[in-house]
């Protein structure tokens, strides 16, 4: 009785009152929407169209994948495929198919899906804007980012993006803060110093006042303080590329040439919200198949699932993929820190 009463409630956001309250937003996600394609057509980008349904939905432990049957007419089972939790494989082989033809700079805005999600922040299914850059890194994504939530901001005529009594002016020059940093500032941890020993990050973590259990493994470890000390400090007053994540925290990421401990990612924050997550992608296909392996197996351990390898995805890193820049950006956080709202659904068209 309690799932029906809930399943209800739900299915309540099509009645005209409450739609005709949150209208409004939906008209800004358009304009944004507009918005977002226009910065980048402006800019040279191609806009592409890749496949909904993957081999391998995605590398990282900790994000889960729907997955489905494809049969064939006759009704048999012949693969497994899974809904994109991003389009970033795909994007990546038109990389290497087009780089004799120019297309050296590729956007998307697509719908992807991740199981196991559900939050005022969070969906099931959500929006994202992806693109990438040849001969480019993380640091011109960065001015790609800048950009575009300015353009954004101006196109709907505000001058902050909020979040509950949070502000944040894009307008600003934009904070860029390492992790190692971060964890120094906001948590009073040596991150470099705990990078190969667990039993001291436990210590410090505990010292922290946060839960540790006796089987957190290290990436638990960093989440937890990430969660509790860090995040919501982060995008205030002027928005923070939080960037050089430890190796481990980054399957798809190029290592720092300087530091190969840490890698060339970073992730954007506006009122202590994730707002995009962006990479030097890494070109190497014999790491990037053991990283696979290593987060794979560690999925397996957690969740009990494992998805299956790209094998083209690996041979067209192996045929040269350029040296490239790329990000993901959620647009609905996007739309929602523009319209200064607090769930995610006050800026969907369908719930």
């Amino acid at each position: 009785m309690q799932e029906k009463r809930q399943l209800n409630a739900v299915s309540k956001w099509w009645k005209p009152q409450g739609f005709s309250q949150k209208k409004p937003n939906l008209m800004i996600r358009s304009q944004i929407m507009r918005e977002i394609r226009h910065y980048f057509d402006d800019q040279g980008f191609e806009a592409v169209e890749t496949p909904i349904l993957q081999i391998c939905p995605v590398i990282d432990t900790h994000i889960r994948a729907f997955g489905t049957d494809l049969r064939g007419v006759d009704g048999q089972i012949k693969a497994k495929r899974y809904l994109q939790t991003s389009p970033e494989f795909d994007m990546k082989k038109l990389l290497v198919a087009g780089q004799d033809t120019g297309l050296d700079k590729i956007y998307q805005i697509c719908p992807v899906f991740r199981n196991a999600e559900g939050s005022k922040r969070h969906r099931c299914e959500f929006t994202l804007v992806e693109w990438y850059r040849t001969q480019a890194d993380y640091t011109d994504i960065m001015c790609d980012c800048e950009g575009l939530l300015r353009a954004c901001a101006k196109a709907c005529e505000v001058t902050h993006l909020k979040y509950k009594a949070y502000q944040c002016d894009p307008f600003q020059e934009f904070e860029r803060l390492t992790v190692v940093e971060a964890f120094e500032r906001y948590a009073d941890i040596d991150l470099v110093a705990m990078l190969d020993d667990v039993d001291l990050f436990r210590q410090k973590v505990r010292g922290l006042g946060l839960h540790v259990a006796a089987d957190d493994a290290w990436d638990d470890l960093f989440f937890r303080v990430m969660d509790d000390k860090i995040e919501p400090n982060l995008g205030m007053g002027a928005p923070t590329f939080l960037c050089d994540y430890p190796i481990a925290m980054a399957a798809l990421s190029k290592p720092k040439d300087e530091d190969p401990r840490f890698a060339e990612r970073f992730e954007l924050y506006v009122c202590g919200i994730e707002l995009a997550n962006a990479f030097s992608e890494l070109t190497d296909a014999d790491e990037q198949v053991r990283r696979y392996h290593v987060e794979m197996d560690e999925k397996e351990r957690l969740y009990g699932e494992r998805y299956p390898l790209d094998e083209e995805f690996i041979e067209a890193l192996r045929y040269g993929l350029p040296p490239s820049g790329g990000i993901a950006l959620g647009v609905d956080r996007l739309v929602m820190l523009i319209c200064g709202v607090d769930d995610i659904a006050d800026v969907l068209w369908c719930e």
